[in-house]
């Protein structure tokens, strides 16, 4: 799990400083009526942070712990689009910042064990960090790449 500290912290550095360069029409943009701006994939991914957070820590020692989330309802009822990007910038940098350090300090006899997150069986918790690494460049790309 180190490796994969190390890949987040990489992440949210070389991140954070593109992520400070979109102009605040970019941020707001809407490709589609159905489709969440930059900002509101933004908060999408703190809102994911703060879940996983949750499965990481409560894995560890709850058995089979069932966290799951509503991401749609968690975005609308969040109103990211009136919310200040910057506030939501350096929230996103300091939780993976976070994120990062929980997921170094996690022992190795822990990674097995399984947390219900609605898929069709419980997940390890190895599976939760590295699926969590995998949708977070899959949505940062959406924000740099302007999917």
């Amino acid at each position: 799990m180190e490796n994969i500290s190390e890949q987040l912290k990489n992440i949210v550095e070389e991140t954070s400083l593109i992520l400070n360069r979109i102009s605040l029409d970019d941020w707001n943009y809407h490709s589609a009526p159905n489709k969440w701006s930059k900002k509101e994939i933004l908060g999408h991914l703190i809102d994911s942070a703060a879940n996983n957070h949750q499965r990481i820590v409560r894995a560890q020692y709850e058995e089979n712990p069932s966290i799951t989330y509503d991401q749609n309802n968690w975005v609308s009822i969040q109103d990211f689009k009136n919310a200040s990007t910057e506030n939501l910038i350096n929230l996103w940098v300091s939780y993976n910042k976070h994120l990062a350090h929980i997921i170094s300090k996690i022992p190795k006899d822990k990674y097995n064990n399984s947390c219900d997150i609605k898929e069709v069986e419980p997940v390890t918790l190895e599976w939760i960090i590295t699926d969590y690494i995998r949708h977070l460049k899959h949505h940062l790309n959406q924000i740099i790449g302007g999917d």
